[in-house]
């Protein structure tokens, strides 16, 4: 944790910056230029100016004042994190709480100057803000990263080797992709189409990297016309193989940072017969939306990539199952591991991750971990994305919960679950709450629903048994799993609050999408349950396409933690019918005393 007196002269250090450069106020997202998730340590401003770690939030600086927004997976780290830095928190979503352009058209005054790097800010986020200051007359200062000036030891901008994916693993080659996505190009009458979202870029030219920590993506741009597509690398990135890759693919390779005056070129200023181009404004820049409105004739729309990647192929959901099997063997282990280690060993948060992590580290095909192991013991838990640290963490006991949420890349696949592992005694509301979550994460995985249903409909199955209770996690329940790119990918995702920045899919037969309800109580812990379901199509009747889902996630639900009395009669059938897939598939690779264990832990409720 970054020291708060640090903290406090870095605001003191960009408030100097500010006034230098006649920006009133200055606004510092957690983004690169692409709106990525995660991001390299090169595009940390946000965390090098706040020391808040995680990664969600915008910090909004004045002369007076300093703010930061997050979400609710976020509060409690958030709170602690921030104490002493003088930078206040808001809680994004909840009551009462203003959001960022409310606030600044709430504290500016007219004719002042908001600044911001345009790179990392989206082109819909920019233009909420044009619209909310547009009566105060706000003045934007977009073009200056004021960070920068002040960041003496900034990491280097991310760049890592371009892989081509093997062709077996791929689904469907670079062509047969364009193809798609040119069909749907023509759909849209656009002649153009710009992409700048780097997990859709990688799958759309089988292609991965390392630019950004977890997620095997290049910093990359691509444009795709009729007859031609271009995609814009670092050159350090390149190596022979990838140049024969893509010219056989007849796909041109630009340098990544001439994307501007190659746009520039294509749509010169004042000229407007290139035909139509399509970006996606939730992903594309602040700054390059103001070049494509200078330059050219533009329409917005989603790029079709987006779809075209959520829904796999048969080749690449052949090669998913069988991971998530290989996968969900390790967790079952590793939780027959943990609950007999730690009564004999002296185990810490930290040292459990790092088990479980080797187990992963055995499979053939294991890439990497997919995001950071969270193995968060009793209060902790309550802490959605919490991160256990070597040299400060919490020592394991034989009582209480342990919530582990982990995952891997494999050449195969993206995995992620997460299971609540009851180390011991643990009191009667701890069950109450575990129960809940269990039934909840079964309801949703044995839902029946007609073709046309979004995650939205399906949300309150998850939610309802702790709605029931008068209680709720600030989080959604599902998101896309990418296949050996980002673990959270759109556009499908199971929410229940309408948000207009946040997309919303049909669920189609191919997409993955987990089924994680949970309970997180400040000050006292955290249960998780989460699988990964794969979209499958139900039967057909006269009413039409029904949906359903199976489940890729086989790893046992802890009885130790669970009162069947509260469950309903079909809860506890979904909860037996589950642990006997779970038996099945994973005994046979389990040693005779893993196996002994498994049978009871799977037994009938």
């Amino acid at each position: 944790m970054t020291d708060k007196k640090v903290i406090r002269q870095r605001l003191r250090m960009l408030r100097t910056a500010m006034r230098e450069a006649g920006v009133d106020y200055y606004l510092v997202p957690t983004a690169d230029f692409h709106n990525s998730e995660y991001v390299s340590s090169y595009f940390k401003e946000r965390e090098f100016l706040s020391g808040f770690t995680g990664s969600a939030g915008t910090l909004v600086i004045s002369q007076e004042e300093a703010g930061l927004w997050t979400d609710g997976r976020y509060f409690v780290q958030a709170q602690r994190e921030l104490e002493d830095t003088g930078i206040s928190l808001y809680r994004q979503q909840e009551e009462g709480v203003p959001d960022i352009p409310e606030w600044l058209c709430q504290n500016m005054w007219e004719g002042q100057s908001l600044g911001f790097d345009g790179r990392v800010v989206t082109a819909e986020f920019g233009r909420r803000l044009e619209t909310a200051l547009s009566e105060k007359r706000i003045r934007f200062v977009w073009e200056r990263d004021l960070v920068d000036s002040i960041w003496q030891d900034r990491p280097a901008f991310p760049c890592s080797r371009a892989e081509a994916v093997p062709a077996e693993y791929c689904g469907e080659s670079v062509a047969q992709k364009l193809e798609k996505v040119r069909k749907k190009m023509k759909e849209n009458r656009v002649s153009a189409l710009f992409i700048s979202k780097l997990d859709d870029l990688m799958w759309l030219f089988n292609l991965r990297g390392n630019d950004v920590a977890f997620n095997p993506v290049l910093m990359s741009y691509g444009f795709i016309t009729e007859t031609d597509a271009y995609i814009f690398l670092q050159a350090g990135s390149l190596h022979k193989e990838t140049l024969v890759c893509m010219r056989e693919a007849g796909v041109w390779i630009r340098d990544y940072w001439s994307i501007v005056p190659f746009l520039q070129e294509y749509f010169p200023a004042g000229r407007r017969n290139q035909g139509i181009l399509m970006y996606d404004v939730r992903n594309v820049s602040y700054a390059m939306y103001r070049i494509f409105w200078n330059y050219g004739s533009c329409r917005e729309g989603v790029s079709p990539t987006e779809l075209l990647k959520a829904v796999k192929t048969e080749t690449e959901l052949a090669f998913i199952r069988k991971i998530y099997l290989k996968d969900s063997i390790a967790v079952t282990k590793f939780i027959y591991w943990v609950k007999h280690a730690v009564k004999e060993q002296s185990l810490t948060e930290y040292s459990a991750a790092e088990y479980l992590d080797s187990l992963r580290g055995g499979i053939p095909e294991f890439l990497g971990v997919s995001f950071p192991t969270i193995s968060a013991y009793m209060e902790n838990g309550a802490m959605m994305h919490y991160e256990a640290d070597a040299s400060a963490c919490a020592a394991l006991e034989a009582a209480g919960l342990l919530l582990v949420d982990s995952g891997g890349q494999y050449l195969g696949g993206t995995t992620d679950v997460t299971r609540t592992i009851a180390l011991g005694d643990v009191t009667q509301e701890m069950k109450e709450h575990f129960t809940a979550v269990a039934s909840g994460m079964l309801r949703l995985s044995e839902a029946k629903f007609l073709y046309g249903c979004t995650g939205r409909n399906l949300d309150i199955l998850a939610r309802g048994p702790l709605w029931d209770m008068g209680m709720d996690y600030k989080c959604g329940t599902g998101h896309g799993v990418g296949y050996m790119l980002n673990v959270h990918e759109g556009p499908q995702s199971i929410r229940w609050r309408y948000v207009r920045s946040v997309p919303e899919a049909v669920l189609e037969e191919g997409m993955l999408v987990t089924d994680e309800p949970g309970v997180y109580l400040e000050g006292q812990y955290g249960i998780r349950t989460e699988n990964v379901l794969e979209v499958k199509q139900g039967v057909r009747s006269a009413d039409g396409q029904f949906m359903e889902f199976a489940p890729l996630t086989f790893v046992p639900i802890d009885l130790d933690a669970i009162l069947p009395e509260r469950m309903t009669q079909r809860d506890r059938e979904a909860l037996n019918r589950y642990h006997g897939m779970v038996y099945e598939k994973i005994s046979p690779y389990l040693t005779e005393a893993e196996k002994e264990w498994l049978e009871e832990v799977t037994r009938a409720v």
